[in-house]
């Protein structure tokens, strides 16, 4: 099970990471270790990759990657203090709108964040790795 948190600050805008490894835009987060809850492993993830620390505010979104087989829990948060910026994880951070998260990232991790921009209830979302499923 893997873990992130889509931050976002009071003007609305969410933080993103550019991944170390492939160079691909998503929010913070990672493999949930064994003795976590998903709450600190969120907290954690995001710390080690942004050097942020957050309070998670809840549960915005369910996500199977259906050809890995990885569920991801995203939760929205709050900078509680740090400052953001790269670390060994990441090339670059940076505070993205609606629209520019839909032009850096795949659909698969886009909806992440505009997800935790709504009010509603927690979505439940599968996809391929990069494109959503259609709903059955």
């Amino acid at each position: 099970m893997s873990v992130a948190g889509v931050v976002i600050r009071e003007d609305g805008r969410a933080l993103a990471i550019q991944r170390a490894d492939n160079g691909a835009w998503e929010p913070p987060g990672g493999v949930l270790e064994i003795h976590e809850s998903p709450e600190d492993g969120a907290r954690r993830e995001i710390r080690e990759e942004t050097g942020l620390d957050v309070e998670v505010e809840r549960l915005t979104g369910v996500y199977k990657n259906l050809s890995r087989g990885i569920v991801a829990l995203v939760f929205r948060c709050r900078v509680s203090g740090g400052v953001a910026r790269p670390t060994d994880e990441t090339r670059a951070v940076d505070w993205l709108t609606p629209d520019e998260v839909t032009a850096r990232m795949t659909e698969a991790y886009a909806v992440r964040l505009l997800d935790a921009w709504s009010d509603g209830p927690p979505s439940v979302r599968t996809h391929d790795g990069v494109r959503l499923t259609p709903v059955a």
